[in-house]
C-alpha cells in the first residue's frame, strides 16, 4: 500500500513537472511572437518621419536631430544671447533669444529646410533666418554665407542638445 502511494505520488510529480515545462515553452513562444510583432511595427513608426531630401547617409536621415538645443552666442553690446532652439521632426522650429543683462527677448517660430546635401538646415521664420550645420547632438551656427564661423569665439556658436 505504501509503495502504491509512492508510485502515484511519483507519477503526479512527473505530470506536474511536465505541465510546468509546457507552460514555460508556451510563454517563450508567446514572447517570441510579441517580439516579432514589435519589430514589424517599427517601420510603420518611421513613416511619420519627414522624407529625406538627400540620398545616402546624411545628417538628415542618419542622426537623431529633433530636439532642444541651447547656447549662449556672442553679443556686441551685452554679455551674450541665451538661445534656445527647438527643431521638430515635422520640419518646424521655435527659437527664443534672451539678451543677458538686458530686458530684451525675441521669439520666433516657423519651418526649416534641409540643404541638398542633407547636412545644413535654414530657419524660415518671421525674423529668424539662421543656418545650422547638424551634427551628432549638436548644431553649429553658420554665417550668412553658410560657412562655419571662425576665430576665438567659434565654440560659442555650437549649440548642445539638451
Amino acid at each position: 500500500m505504501m509503495n502504491s502511494k509512492m508510485f502515484i505520488l511519483g507519477i503526479a510529480s512527473a505530470v506536474f513537472l511536465a505541465s510546468c515545462n509546457q507552460k514555460e515553452k508556451t510563454t517563450e513562444t508567446t514572447d517570441a511572437a510579441t517580439d516579432s510583432a514589435a519589430v514589424q511595427t517599427t517601420p510603420a513608426d518611421s513613416i511619420t518621419k519627414a522624407t529625406p531630401t538627400a540620398a545616402g547617409d546624411t545628417s538628415e536621415n542618419a542622426l537623431d536631430w529633433p530636439g532642444i538645443y541651447e547656447a549662449v552666442v556672442p553679443c556686441a553690446d551685452c554679455p551674450g544671447i541665451k538661445t534656445l532652439l527647438t527643431i521638430n521632426n515635422d520640419k518646424t522650429f521655435s527659437i527664443t533669444e534672451e539678451y543677458i543683462d538686458r530686458n530684451s527677448k525675441n521669439q520666433d517660430k516657423g519651418t526649416f529646410e534641409w540643404d541638398a546635401a542633407g547636412s545644413v538646415i535654414t530657419l524660415k521664420g518671421k525674423t529668424a533666418g539662421y543656418k545650422y550645420k547638424v551634427g551628432e547632438n549638436k548644431l553649429i551656427q553658420l554665417d550668412m554665407d553658410g560657412q562655419e564661423i571662425t576665430g576665438p569665439n567659434k565654440d560659442l556658436y555650437v549649440f548642445k542638445k539638451k
